[in-house]
């Protein structure tokens, strides 16, 4: 029995070769953004801020910065998801990591579901990459930019891997 969900999910894959210059649409940038606030998130706080790039100058600035996203060049198109300390749960405020994993992937499932190649290209806690990463974003103190999803036109053939280990699932206790 085939379902659609399970299967975009089986689908999805880390795509690394974009068509050059073709950008994704500011519609579909929303329509993605709009997927990753329908994230969970602790007591519903939704402690994320996106960034949506669409142009090709502040894309080959991010590319230079982060070591692992030099194809934005190509794609030109991403979305900056951060952490907004303003918005995190009070009580354990670094829920706001696990509230935007999950806004990410549901960014690279729709992405996914939409035709479009995705990565994620991860910012936090990296030392050597955040700081440049919030300068060049012009974040404010409380924003914490948790990664850079790379978005575009598939031009690889990067193929879904079936990651399933049954060594890795134990029942009740390990």
């Amino acid at each position: 029995m085939e379902n659609q969900v399970l299967n975009n999910i089986r689908q999805r894959r880390s795509v690394r070769h974009f068509v050059p210059g073709k950008r994704v649409p500011r519609e579909q940038l929303i329509e993605l953004v709009k997927a990753g606030m329908a994230a969970p998130s602790a007591c519903n706080r939704q402690p994320w801020a996106f960034i949506a790039i669409d142009d090709p100058e502040v894309a080959a600035e991010l590319a230079a910065i982060h070591p692992h996203a030099a194809f934005l060049r190509d794609s030109s198109s991403a979305i900056a998801v951060c952490g907004d300390l303003d918005r995190a749960l009070t009580e354990i405020p670094d829920y706001w990591l696990q509230d935007c994993s999950a806004a990410t992937e549901n960014i690279l499932l729709a992405a996914e579901a939409l035709g479009l190649g995705a990565v994620w290209c991860g910012v936090h806690p990296n030392s050597a990459i955040e700081p440049k990463i919030r300068a060049a974003l012009k974040l404010p103190e409380r924003i914490i930019p948790l990664n850079l999803i790379v978005l575009g036109y598939p031009a690889g053939q990067e193929q879904p891997k079936d990651k399933f280990d049954p060594e890795r699932l134990h029942w009740q206790r390990w």
